[in-house]
């Protein structure tokens, strides 16, 4: 059975009372029960991760990699500087989607700068918390092929 590996980096375990007006109000454990579900109607497994921590985020990069798979990942606030991140995003073997649940383009300046954005096959920015879900159905897709 495919894999895809759910990875969530600093502070979207706040998700839900984070800035609800920039985030939304769906939780991530919410949001990581609803992509399971559509994974299993996709006849794939999701494994989902999260932490605040940048080692732990390259880490978890590394470990799913040897599972083989797909990759979803939001690295949060990492993404705008983090080279260790996008070091293990392209050793990654797999499709790996970056998603963003705001619009990045549209908010300051220093959110448009997406370091880890260049070892990804593909990034969905401002789709809200559904970003996830184009994601999932991304990753199927380009594994399938």
């Amino acid at each position: 059975m495919l894999e895809i590996a759910l990875i969530n980096g600093p502070n979207l375990a706040l998700l839900g009372r984070r800035e609800p007006e920039i985030y939304g109000d769906e939780t991530l454990a919410g949001i990581v029960s609803r992509l399971s579900a559509e994974a299993e109607g996709l006849g794939v497994r999701l494994s989902a991760f999260q932490s605040d921590v940048e080692g732990e985020l390259v880490r978890a990069v590394g470990e799913a990699g040897e599972r083989g798979g797909g990759l979803i990942i939001n690295p949060g606030a990492y993404s705008h500087g983090s080279i260790a991140i996008l070091d293990a995003l392209n050793a990654f073997p797999g499709p790996v989607i970056e998603v963003h649940i705001s619009n990045v383009h549209r908010r300051e300046p220093f959110r448009r700068r997406l370091v880890t954005a260049m070892g990804a096959d593909a990034v969905i920015s401002g789709a809200g918390p559904m970003g996830y879900s184009l994601a999932l159905s991304l990753a199927v897709n380009l594994l399938r092929r």
